[in-house]
This record gives structure tokens, sequence and C-alpha cells, in this order.
């Protein structure tokens, strides 16, 4: 069987496609800049090229990627018949609590929660139609970054506000990167033998944007991302956790409308903001080693949140078995991992750093033999959960 994954952000279109018997990728790779003039089409398999081309809407964008894969040279099937089914990831479900067939039923209560998701989920609505208009018999699937989290109970994810108004409006902590968050929490108990239903994990993903979930016998019980993915940790341009005064003064200050704030949350702050420069984690370590005085807080900063955060999680699930690092600097900065642990030992947390550095995006444990708590890095995979949810479904 074969079945094609489509990520479609607000100017972005990703896709793979997957032999679901043995599960290889035969083709993958993405649309940028959507609806802008540089836009480009960058094919990572089955080979590698780079195709400048417009691609003014997410339609064109998907009959795109629909002739790559059926180009008579460098195409990987011959019909589009041979795709069996289309899963989407999809950052916004709401309340959906799995991932569902995309009926017109469950698209039109997915609908209803377009207003928490503005920037996202209309462009999974246009991929979503792209691809009905050109395979109107095959099956789609949306497998929902916030389904993983919809087990938090009611004490984690309310807010202390009016409670009619958070009914009315649904305003609560819904969490994201769920789809990682699953995929890390199955491959953990695959590598080192355990059932999720025993033990008691915390899941790292830090990337760009960054959240931490607590997960107790195998469901999600808290998570520091929100109604939004901007509360939480420090990311590369978003605030995370802050004093909704201090929003209110800046905006009276500064004279800003709603959209401009969002911009100023969302895009200029976190690690960009702290340093004024930078918000990839690679250029933040290297001028920290150097010297940069405003680099280096924002790594003590970035590093205190996340410890904070498993100390919290840690605490409210009375103890903990494994903590994963997974995504781009998880995966792949040592000095983020080491430095968010350390000091921990009083939890039974002890890093090795000689096996920490080696670690560059490969599955391992980088804590100690004699550790209470096994540190590890697991490489997510995203696309290969929703396919396989996409199959399941």
């Amino acid at each position: 069987m074969k079945i094609l994954v489509l990520n479609c952000g607000s100017s972005s279109i990703k896709y793979k496609l997957y032999n679901m018997d043995d599960k290889s990728v035969i083709a993958a790779g993405g649309i940028e800049k959507v609806g802008l003039d540089d836009s480009f089409l960058k094919v990572k398999a089955p080979v590698a090229e780079t195709i400048t081309t417009p691609v003014p809407t997410h339609d064109v964008g998907v009959e795109l990627i629909f002739r790559m894969l059926t180009d008579p040279e460098k195409g990987v099937i011959k019909s589009l018949d041979e795709i069996n089914a289309v899963g989407h990831r999809i950052a916004h479900g709401g309340k959906f609590t799995e991932s569902r067939v995309l009926t017109p039923e469950v698209l039109e209560e997915w609908k209803t929660y377009e207003d928490l998701a503005p920037l996202h989920n209309p462009a999974h609505l246009k991929g979503i139609n792209a691809v009905t208009a050109k395979l109107p018999k095959v099956k789609q699937v949306g497998v929902f970054d916030t389904s993983f989290h919809q087990t938090m109970p009611d004490y984690a994810y309310n807010y202390a506000l009016p409670y009619s108004i958070c009914e009315q409006y649904g305003i609560r902590r819904y969490g994201f990167h769920g789809t990682s968050h699953r995929y890390v929490l199955a491959r953990a108990a695959e590598i080192y033998g355990f059932n999720p239903a025993e033990k008691n994990l915390i899941t790292c993903h830090i990337g760009n944007g960054a959240s931490i979930a607590a997960i107790k016998g195998g469901k999600c019980v808290d998570t520091t991302m929100g109604l939004t993915p901007l509360e939480g940790l420090i990311m590369g341009t978003r605030t995370g956790d802050i004093d909704p005064s201090a929003v209110l003064f800046l905006q009276e200050k500064l004279g800003m409308d709603t959209k401009q704030v969002s911009d100023l949350l969302n895009k200029q702050s976190g690690m960009l903001g702290i340093t004024g420069k930078y918000s990839d984690m690679r250029e933040i370590l290297a001028a920290a080693a150097q010297g940069d005085p405003r680099c280096q807080l924002a790594v003590n900063m970035y590093n205190y949140r996340i410890r904070k955060y498993v100390c919290a999680y840690a605490g409210i699930m009375g103890g903990v078995d494994y903590i994963v690092f997974t995504a781009g600097v998880g995966e792949n900065q040592y000095e983020i991992r080491g430095g968010s642990m350390a000091g921990l030992e009083h939890m039974g947390i002890i890093i090795d750093p000689v096996a920490n550095k080696a670690n560059r995006s490969q599955e391992g444990t980088i804590s100690t033999p004699d550790s209470k708590v096994t540190v590890c890095v697991i490489p997510t995979d995203e696309e290969l959960l929703v396919a396989e949810d996409t199959l399941n479904v």
C-alpha cells in the first residue's frame, strides 16, 4: 500500500510517499514560499534537486507534487491511482482525541476550531481540498498534533479565567507537537523494552518550536504549550511563558494593535529577541562560545526553562524513568542537552558527557549506567507516524 503524507503550512507544503509494506520512503520533498515570487520545490528523494517555479497557491503546489511523483523520467509511480490514501499532519484538532477519516461531517466539526489556529488550519484545508479535487475517491486522514494531549486532566488544561467564557470560546490548553511526542514514546518503549503503561516519561521536543510533555502510564498528563504554541519554553522566535500584564503594558506604550503584538511575541522574541540577531541555536552557541554576553544569557535562559519544566513534571508524576530529547536542537546540540540537565543529580539524572557529545541525531543513551533516570536521544519521525495512523484508520 502506498500512502502520501502532506504537511501544509501557511506558505509551505512538505510531502513523503511511503510504501507501507516495508515503511520505506519512495519520495520526499517540499515546496517553500507558496504565494511568493521566489517559490521553489526542493526534492529530497529519490534524487535531490531544487526546482524554482511559481507556486501561487496550495492547489498549484499539490498539483506540482503530483506531477513530480508521476513524471515519466523522474517520477516514482506511473499513475496517481497507485496512491491508496493521503494522511495530513494537522496542527490543531481541537477536541479530537484520535486520528480521523476526513469525511464531510468531520471536516465541518474541525472547521469550528479554525479561529484557534488561524495560520495553520486554513492551510491544511487548502491541501485537503486540493487532494479532493485531484483524487476524489481516495480517503484522506487527519492526524492532529493536539490529539495526544487530550488526556490531560481538567485541572491541567483549564485556565483560571471565567469558566463560562472558556466554555463559550473553547479556551483551554491544547498542547502541540503531539505527533512527535507520541512517536518518541512508542520508539523509546521499543528500544528499551518497557511497557508505557508502567513508566513515567518526559519527552522534550526541542527545535525552533519547542515543547515538553509529561507522560504517565502511556498518557499525556501535562504539556508546556497551551491554547497556542506560544506558551511554555523559550523558542527560536517565541517568548514562551510571559506575564500577560507585560504584553498589555507594551501594547499601550508602543501603540501596537493585536497583529503587531502577535508578531512581537511569535516572530521577534525568544532567542532572536534576547540575542538581537540569532534565532538558530547553532549560531547562538558559536557566538556564546566566543564570549558574546547576550548569546550566553540566551543559552542560560533557554536551559533554565527546560530544566524548570523537567523538574516540575517529575514532581507531578511522582518521579521519572526516562527523559527523551528529540527534534532539531534536542537531537543535535549536545550543549543544550547537557546544560539543561546540569545540576539534576539530586533527581538521579547523571549525564555522560562523552556519550552526550558523541551523539548527533542518533538513537542512544546519554546518561551514565548508574543514573537512576535514563536520558536518551531519539530522532523524531512525525511523517512515519502520520502514515501509520492513516494505514490503521
